[in-house]
């Protein structure tokens, strides 16, 4: 085992392969394979220099929440499964209103990103978190209820979005956010 603040130049990401329509591209769902524990994999890259899959930054608003919670009542739609590091209380704003805000940037607190793509989501939210017991259930429901497109990969099941750090700065807790353009 190494410790490294960056990936190495060859590294790669492998995925399970989710029964559910959305889970993966069909083209990358295509070219699975099948590894030793029996299970279908894809293996891709990460982001260069990164050990994330594509943004620095990942954002959830509090109206997508309230929706997957409106369709699954029996579902833990608690934000820390999607492990996010901004969560944005929108209030009454319709649910994946963050869906519109691709390629704008975003001022909260001291800090302004630009919103890159929504953000495909994989098994890790369905998995026991601390406290927060396993639930199946989380990716059927974000594959039924928002699949959207991503860059030429098709409809991916989605929640956020991923943003990228034009000036960095503090962000506080309860900082509010300005959309521009």
């Amino acid at each position: 085992m190494t410790l490294s603040a960056s990936a190495p130049a060859d590294s790669a990401l492998e995925r399970a392969v989710p029964e559910y329509e959305g889970g993966v591209p069909d083209i990358v769902r295509a070219t699975a394979s099948v590894d030793g524990t029996g299970e279908k994999i894809t293996v891709g890259r990460v982001s260069p220099g990164t050990f994330f899959d594509f943004g620095r930054v990942h954002l959830v608003t509090t109206s997508s929440l309230a929706r997957l919670r409106a369709v699954c009542p029996s579902g833990d739609f608690d934000a820390r499964r999607f492990r996010p590091n901004l969560v944005v209380d929108t209030g009454k704003e319709p649910a994946f209103v963050e869906d519109g805000w691709r390629d704008r940037r975003l001022r909260v607190g001291e800090a302004l990103f630009r919103v890159l793509v929504p953000t495909p989501r994989c098994v890790v939210p369905t998995l026991s978190h601390d406290e927060l017991k396993a639930d199946p259930d989380i990716m059927r429901v974000i594959a039924r209820e928002h699949r959207v497109p991503v860059f030429d990969l098709g409809r991916l099941a989605c929640f956020g979005v991923y943003l990228d750090v034009l000036e960095p700065g503090p962000v506080r807790l309860g900082d509010s956010l300005t959309v521009q353009d």
